[in-house]
């Protein structure tokens, strides 16, 4: 059964039309729509971010989408004003979309933003602990404890990983496990930890 589209894929009704005309074009290919946004500016940005369905994806696989979804839209054209086209990976910082997006990236860091006030508040931080039915749960701090609690998928407003060095350390290293990323192209990789600065 898909998944119903949320407001963190498409917030707005021209994202949600452009959405309609896009998610079947880059499932086709075999990839997985992770948000559309057309953003203001002087010429508007149609930002698509997809990935493979394990994750990732390369230049060529996002020029592909491009010149597909390029081709579609010049027919179509739900847009009246130029724009800009762009497709990219979500990124390693990457917006949480999809339910499936929690449980994927549980034990992670995240901030999430709330539709309406909960509690006295609507954004949350701390590190997801996967999914509940339609709920996302994410460890935050009560009162200086830390407490895990449920949020309706349907609350979210916004909710993407935090960049954190243990983050960044995992997922290069997944790539790395997956042949996505050559060592012989850097001439030398210098990891510096956390408190291990140079002096």
């Amino acid at each position: 059964m898909p998944e119903r589209m949320s407001d963190l894929i498409a917030k707005t009704s021209i994202d949600r039309r452009m959405t309609e005309i896009v998610t079947p074009i880059v499932e086709d290919m075999g990839f997985e729509l992770v948000r559309v946004r057309l953003m203001g500016g002087n010429t508007k940005t149609l930002q698509i971010m997809a990935e493979r369905p394990d994750g990732g994806i390369e230049v060529d696989e996002c020029a592909a989408i491009s010149t597909a979804v390029s081709a579609t839209l010049d027919v179509e054209d739900p847009l009246e004003d130029a724009y800009t086209l762009e497709v990219s990976s979500p990124g390693i910082d990457r917006p949480l979309t999809r339910l499936k997006d929690f449980e994927t990236w549980e034990g992670y860091e995240a901030k999430l933003e709330t539709v309406e006030m909960i509690d006295g508040r609507r954004r949350f931080k701390g590190a997801l602990q996967g999914v509940e039915g339609d709920e996302v749960l994410i460890e935050i701090e009560v009162d200086g404890v830390p407490t895990t609690i449920g949020l309706d998928f349907g609350w979210l407003s916004d909710a993407k990983l935090v960049l954190t060095d243990e983050l960044i350390r995992d997922v290069l290293k997944a790539r790395k496990d997956a042949g996505q990323v050559d060592e012989d192209q850097y001439d030398e990789i210098q990891t510096i930890m956390d408190g291990d600065e140079e002096t």
